[in-house]
């Protein structure tokens, strides 16, 4: 979905987030979580805030059926986070910022402080 944007979009620079997590294991706003998680993704990578950015910095939420998600021991109730953008855009210091917040502004959305340990 992030090359068919780019495509569209003409430009080099394209961020995106992509969350995905079994149904019903968290919160009940995704569009309010996606824009919450590009525009933290945006600001830590500090880029200008600018139509071009504003615009091709986006985030996907993904809500799976039940029994879709799964680690070895079987346990479906955590979420897993992808975070793709250009090459150099995050350093290791951006790279560990935006596993804390986007960790924090999850816990938040699904009001479960211990969603943080699954994240």
């Amino acid at each position: 979905m992030l090359t068919a944007l780019r495509a569209a979009a003409g430009c080099s620079h394209v961020a995106g987030t992509t969350r995905w997590c079994v149904a019903g294991c968290w919160c009940t706003d995704g569009h309010r979580l996606a824009k919450d998680l590009a525009a933290t993704l945006m600001a830590i990578e500090e880029v200008p805030d600018i139509p071009m950015f504003r615009r091709n910095t986006a985030a996907f939420v993904h809500e799976l059926p039940a029994g879709a998600l799964s680690n070895v021991d079987g346990a479906s109730d955590y979420v897993r986070v992808q975070v793709l953008t250009n090459a150099g855009a995050l350093d290791r210091d951006k790279q560990m910022a935006v596993v804390s917040r986007f960790t924090g502004i999850i816990a938040e959305a699904a009001d479960d402080p211990t969603l943080a340990d699954r994240t």
